[in-house]
């Protein structure tokens, strides 16, 4: 039987083609590493829109921390995880109208976001707040618990702790930040217009948290 390869989509390469259909005259191409790639004008992307484009060293306002560009391109990256069905462990799969779904949170969110992009009314998270208590994320899930235990960075494989995110480490924002800019991005997709994301927070980290939502939401969609 062949395989078959399930990947959900590229979402830097779906902002391309909304840009080239707005403004298709600002799509071009160029040479990188030898192979000829699109590429948009910058010269006349800003003649189409009409605004003042910032560039290089000019002064800006800007909320940015370590590895913030890693953040983005790890929330437009596709997966090739897929979700599959535990009837064993559920009760009365084939009629009930909830789902539980177990696993890493971001790869989740993009699995989702091909079926329920733009559909969902409402979201609640309740994130770690960042107090010093231990907390991991990776990018890999696996269902073996000893696997899992590994990725997710509490254990190596001849059982010592592999990070902690002790009470000095903490009061670092950077992890935290880094955590949560691309499950905010992909939550901000799966949201219908009208829709609405509720969060859990305490002092840590709401400031912070505060200016990534304003910078992926809008300043002007918060409600307190």
């Amino acid at each position: 039987m062949d395989k078959i390869k399930l990947e959900s989509s590229n979402i830097a390469d779906e902002n391309f083609e909304k840009l080239a259909s707005l403004f298709p005259n600002v799509v071009t191409e160029t040479i990188v590493d030898g192979q000829l790639v699109r590429a948009i004008d910058k010269d006349k992307l800003m003649q189409e829109i009409s605004a003042y484009v910032l560039e290089g060293n000019e002064e800006r306002y800007n909320f940015t921390w370590p590895d913030k560009r890693k953040s983005v391109v790890l929330a437009n990256a596709p997966t090739r995880n897929t979700l599959r069905a535990c009837k064993e462990e559920s009760k009365d799969f084939d009629n009930t109208e909830n789902l539980y779904i177990e696993g890493d949170n971001l790869e989740v969110l993009k699995l989702l976001r091909n079926t329920y992009m733009g559909k969902v009314k409402m979201i609640y998270i309740d994130p770690p707040y960042n107090t010093g208590k231990d907390f991991v994320y990776q990018d890999n899930f696996y269902i073996e618990k000893e696997d899992y235990l590994e990725n997710s960075g509490q254990f190596d494989k001849e059982g010592n702790r592999l990070f902690e995110n002790t009470e000095a480490n903490g009061r670092f924002h950077t992890d935290w930040l880094n955590m949560m800019y691309p499950r905010l991005k992909m939550a901000r997709d799966l949201l219908t217009d009208d829709g609405a994301i509720f969060i859990s927070i305490d002092e840590n980290e709401v400031s912070n948290l505060r200016k990534i939502c304003d910078e992926i939401f809008g300043g002007g969609e918060f409600c307190s």
